[in-house]
């Protein structure tokens, strides 16, 4: 027995290192952007969603590095105040230049106040970002909500759909006269993998007949790539780029409405800490598509790890992506 006991310890002992060394061999951010060029962002301004958090903050702290102009669009201005705080601090700390007002210079990190939940909210923000600022190289669709019980957005959408979806889907076209005119200019939009698990149901999109958290998430997902197909098409000939990534599986405050038992916590952030991404690496392919000469003039494509990606069919069907367009006009006021 006290054999069996020590063979027991040793075995979970060897898988403790085996994972902690798992975790600490991956490479770095640095190696994974291969260096990443701190003056490569320099002087264009980029909007950002959900930019207090998670990925967010991660893709508005390494393009701040690179010498980028950010703007975080936040729904609780407190936490993005706290947020841009630590920024600026890691900032200097990294040797780089403080992001605050100088003579004859705009704010480098700018907070303004965004609610995807809220069409309201969206065109508020919207007419600010157009009254204040001359120009906009560079649109992260970043903000998500994730497996969160049926809630509807203030305009009575089903939050997952109103939120990933429609929230951005007004918000892009409210400032796609701003992104054409500070052309060559890119529109990068964060989905998920989970896209597959999905399906456009014209017939119930707003989820009144039935709602499934994780069914009504994929569906936003794959409406990302939708969308973003179709808006590629819109605008071939206007030097105006999109293109959708996946990030991975990532450590973020996105997953805040799922369940875990609490005896099973200490194992999921086991689990979670050595084969869930950082922040930091799931942030890397918005960071790519935002600022790399790479893509530079690539439109309508789908990425993960820095790399393009073959999408499902039903990801490229150009019917359905015309018909959600369509309806995603009617469903947020867009008048023609």
């Amino acid at each position: 027995m006290a054999a069996a006991a020590v063979a027991a310890l040793l075995a979970a002992l060897g898988g403790t290192l085996w994972l902690a060394a798992r975790r600490f061999v991956r490479p770095s951010v640095q190696q994974l952007q291969g260096g990443g060029n701190a003056g490569l962002m320099h002087g264009k301004t980029v909007l950002i969603t959900g930019a207090n958090s998670g990925l967010g903050r991660a893709t508005a702290a390494e393009l701040l590095r690179m010498g980028a102009r950010v703007i975080m669009g936040c729904r609780d201005r407190g936490r993005a105040e706290e947020a841009a705080a630590q920024l600026r601090r890691d900032l200097l700390l990294a040797g780089g230049p403080e992001p605050s007002p100088e003579a004859g210079r705009a704010e480098q990190l700018v907070i303004k106040e965004l609610d995807l939940a809220s069409l309201r909210s969206v065109r508020a923000f919207c007419q600010e970002v157009l009254q204040e600022e001359p120009r906009l190289d560079v649109l992260i669709n970043n903000a998500g909500i994730f497996h969160c019980p049926l809630m509807r957005t203030e305009d009575g959408f089903e939050m997952q759909f109103g939120v990933n979806h429609l929230g951005h889907f007004l918000l892009t076209n409210l400032l796609l006269g701003l992104l054409k005119s500070s052309a060559p200019s890119r529109i990068v939009v964060v989905s998920s993998k989970l896209y597959k698990y999905g399906d456009i149901n014209f017939e119930d999109l707003n989820s009144e007949q039935s709602y499934s958290k994780s069914f009504c998430y994929s569906r936003s997902k794959l409406a990302n790539i939708l969308f973003t197909r179709e808006l590629a098409r819109r605008l071939e000939g206007t030097n105006v780029t999109i293109n959708v990534l996946h990030p991975g599986v990532v450590q973020t405050n996105l997953g805040q409405y799922i369940h875990i038992p609490l005896l099973l916590k200490p194992l999921y952030h086991l689990v979670s800490w050595v084969f869930f991404k950082t922040p930091a690496e799931g942030a890397r392919t918005s960071i790519y598509l935002a600022s790399s000469p790479e893509v530079e003039g690539v439109s309508g494509k789908y990425f993960g790890d820095c790399k393009e990606e073959e999408l499902l069919p039903k990801a490229m069907d150009e019917s359905v992506a015309r018909k959600l367009w369509d309806v995603s006009e009617i469903m947020v006021g867009i008048l023609k």
